[in-house]
């Protein structure tokens, strides 16, 4: 199954063929999903590592829960509230800025509540974004979109909280009315926070982590079209631990392994939760970073990037994630919405290239190979130093930034 999201900026007169469209996509996922079920009981899952993997759910039991931890719930997720100054062609990004100054470098989940409406963010980004990710489940289809047999109630779990009615735009009469992207003043009411009538191919790649009867959460369901740096085709069917140490992430064994899968087992509903991270990219492709080998290359390395390329060719990538619990199913939803920028306008901020280069300088030797450093660390932090001595110079009071800007701004 291709898990795309319908753009909320369709002009209305396409709205009936983009519904069919969809039904008709759904009923075919699931005679499909009938004739695999079919086939599958006459076959035994022992002789076939694929269908073992990602059996159905109907052959497993609900695991024991032990007091405290996530129980199936009737929990509703709130109305969204009223967004007025929201508006496709001129709300800007929100400048987050996830990094800390040294002279440490803490290993953490970072995690920070969430209030509903900040669930998914939509800003003037989205017209090039949606159409990049469009191109991409075009070309690459379920090398970046796949959804397992088992994780298919789930998904359709998704798709009904991000459709509800209640956060589209309403004109006075009640009738839902979706802004379209050349006339974003054809409204005749506020629109409500644009964050509901999204598919997964928006600003925002969705994974679903399903928890199975020993425990561990698996990816089985997700539309990585955006990522960057790895390819949803190695991860699919992993555990979360795996996924993490398949990647060599800094200290996951250590630090964070336990903990993450605790706070998988206890997630409710009714919290979720927001993290950001970060990263310097050194070629300007947003939805892969080809200066680490090809997409289809049989590894992807920052061994292969050209090293103290020119400032110009620096970008930064921030990631806002967000993990909430989807109430009936109780898979974990994981959404990503990325930033990319030069830093060469990140810059011009006050306060960032002197907080930038002073995390960088922070990152021990595990971070600092993970990020790719040793490509760019030369150039990047010599830019840096020079830009935060300029803003020093034109008045820049370093010891009130708390005052001005605080994490993770």
């Amino acid at each position: 199954m291709i898990f795309t999201f319908l753009p909320s900026t369709i002009p209305q007169h396409h709205l009936s063929n983009v519904t069919a469209i969809c039904l008709l996509a759904t009923l075919t996922t699931y005679l499909l999903h009938s004739l695999w079920k079919r086939h599958h009981l006459s076959k035994s899952p022992d002789n076939d590592p694929e269908q073992k993997s990602l059996s159905p759910t109907s052959k497993f039991k609900q695991p024991t829960r032990n007091p405290g931890e996530w129980t199936p719930s009737d929990f509703k997720r709130p109305a969204a509230a009223p967004y007025p100054d929201w508006d496709v062609q001129t709300t800007e990004p929100k400048p987050y800025r996830p990094f800390r100054y040294g002279p440490k470098y803490f290993i953490t989940m970072g995690l920070r509540s969430m209030k509903w409406d900040e669930w998914i963010e939509l800003d003037n980004h989205y017209p090039r974004y949606h159409a990049d990710k469009a191109r991409r489940i075009q070309d690459r289809g379920a090398k970046c979109s796949r959804t397992a047999p088992e994780a298919m109630d789930a998904a359709m779990e998704l798709l009904t909280e991000l459709t509800l009615p209640n956060a589209l735009p309403q004109n006075p009469h009640g009738n839902h009315q979706p802004p379209h992207p050349r006339n974003p003043n054809h409204r005749a009411a506020p629109p409500r926070r644009p964050h509901a009538n999204l598919w997964p191919s928006r600003p925002r790649r969705p994974r679903l982590m399903i928890e199975r009867p020993d425990g561990e959460y698996y990816l089985l369901a997700g539309s990585i079209l955006l990522a960057g740096f790895w390819r949803l085709e190695d991860k699919y069917g992993m555990r979360l631990s795996e996924i993490h140490t398949s990647g060599s992430v800094p200290g996951y064994k250590e630090k964070l392994e336990k903990g993450m899968l605790n706070f998988f087992r206890r997630l409710r509903p009714e919290d979720p939760v927001l993290r950001n991270n970060y990263f310097i990219q050194v070629d300007e492709s947003l939805p892969w970073s080809h200066s680490i080998g090809s997409e289809d290359g049989e590894t992807v390395s920052w061994n292969t990037a050209e090293k103290n390329r020119a400032i110009e060719n620096h970008f930064f990538r921030s990631e806002r994630q967000s993990l909430r619990r989807l109430p009936r199913t109780g898979a974990v939803v994981f959404t990503i919405r990325t930033y990319f920028e030069p830093i060469t306008e990140v810059v011009k901020e006050p306060y960032v290239p002197g907080r930038l280069a002073s995390a960088i300088r922070s990152w021990g030797e595990d971070v600092a190979r993970y990020k790719g450093r040793e490509k760019y660390g030369e150039v990047l932090l010599e830019y840096l130093d020079r830009m935060h001595q300029e803003q020093v110079a034109q008045g820049l009071e370093v010891d009130k930034e708390e005052e001005v800007r605080s994490y993770p701004f």
